[in-house]
């Protein structure tokens, strides 16, 4: 079967009804009652966040700008591109240019928008846009009082490394290096 245009009609669901069982600070959990594509209607269950960014910004040199933080669902130290959420009504790239700077210090000179990736489609709506940042001027950071982040930098070539080694795992990250390959590639890093 090879994959094709078609009519996405016959698969959307309508949604009849909405209740918002648990409201967190920043995150709800959503109840909706949907019609489905045969006419039962069922529930589907899932997290509305506020929407994200994730900003891979290169250094002179060609590395790229990391964050090593930790997470607590999983109770680790992830390696990351530094990202973070929109604020009510807030542009996304006004965002990228705000996390940039508060996490850690850079501002950029250019900025080139490389699209949207939905991480958790089955229980989550998140959508997180996606930015190239050049052009780094290195300035003061402003962390939020609860950030605990570390700054580092590493070359295309040790993403590459740590992704095939399984140290570097965290979705966002991968997707947004993904996206970036043949731009990085052509600005002749690896």
């Amino acid at each position: 079967m090879t994959a094709q245009a078609s009519s996405t009609d016959s698969l959307v669901e309508q949604t009849l009804s909405r209740e918002i069982p648990w409201q967190g600070a920043f995150l709800q959990i959503w109840r909706d009652t949907v019609r489905l594509p045969d006419g039962r209607t069922s529930a589907r269950e899932y997290v509305h966040h506020p929407g994200a960014v994730v900003i891979l910004a290169v250094q002179d040199d060609g590395a790229l700008v990391m964050e090593r933080q930790y997470r607590h669902p999983l109770g680790q130290v992830f390696w990351e591109f530094p990202a973070g959420k929109l604020d009510a009504n807030e542009p996304a790239l006004q965002c990228a240019q705000r996390e940039l700077k508060e996490e850690t210090g850079f501002q950029a000179q250019q900025w080139e928008h490389l699209g949207a990736i939905h991480p958790c489609i089955g229980y989550s709506d998140e959508k997180i846009e996606v930015f190239l940042a050049r052009g780094l001027r290195r300035g003061e950071r402003a962390l939020d009082e609860h950030e605990f982040i570390e700054v580092f930098a590493m070359s295309p070539a040790e993403i590459e490394a740590a992704i095939g080694e399984g140290r570097m795992t965290d979705a966002q990250t991968l997707a947004a290096f993904c996206m970036a390959r043949a731009l990085l590639a052509a600005d002749g890093q690896p």
